[in-house]
């Protein structure tokens, strides 16, 4: 058989073999860059989230728990007038507005639930802050991937460093450690 022939075969095939190797890096380097940018758009996703959703539940709460201030001081007002009551015409005056107010309640708001309301938005709050954990967290784990691969040996080599530039994981902001209020 020829040498020349032997020769360049080998020589093609060591050829193709490192094509097929950058041919993969380069994909697998995109790839990782793309799952990166995405999970990087869940981030701000999810801090939309919270920002659509929770000045929202403040203000249901907020009214919930002012509509059940003035139904109980509605009731209890009325209570009170019947310890002044004197005469029964006084007494039937005060029944009728206890009446009136305790319907009011009840057709109002049929139920006091103020406190199940703080409670489901304390719920909301800290799901909402999971949700955020997560997703920064998915974040680090994608750039930690990707800069793994980008940084490898043979990647390092061969993959253009203005495109397959090295991410940053996910910075708190300075004073993000303190953590918000929500005031009522």
């Amino acid at each position: 058989m020829n040498k020349g022939l032997i020769i360049g075969g080998v020589i093609f095939l060591f050829v193709f073999i490192i094509f097929m190797m950058y041919r993969g890096s380069y994909n697998t380097a995109v790839s990782l860059q793309e799952n990166v940018d995405q999970k990087w758009g869940d981030v701000g996703a999810t801090y939309q989230r919270r920002a659509d959703l929770i000045p929202q539940l403040v203000a249901t709460v907020k009214g919930a728990a002012e509509n059940e201030k003035t139904i109980l001081t509605q009731v209890t007002d009325a209570r009170a007038g019947i310890v002044n009551a004197k005469t029964p015409g006084d007494f039937d005056a005060i029944g009728k507005k206890i009446n009136t107010a305790i319907n009011l309640a009840f057709e109002a708001y049929p139920q006091i639930r103020s406190t199940a309301n703080f409670s489901d938005l304390q719920a909301q709050l800290e799901g909402t802050e999971n949700r955020i954990a997560v997703a920064r967290e998915d974040y680090n784990n994608s750039v930690r991937n990707y800069n793994s691969h980008i940084r490898g040996f043979f990647n390092s080599m061969f993959l253009n460093k203005e495109i397959f530039a090295k991410k940053e994981p996910f910075k708190e902001a300075a004073g993000s450690e303190i953590a918000p209020t929500v005031k009522f």
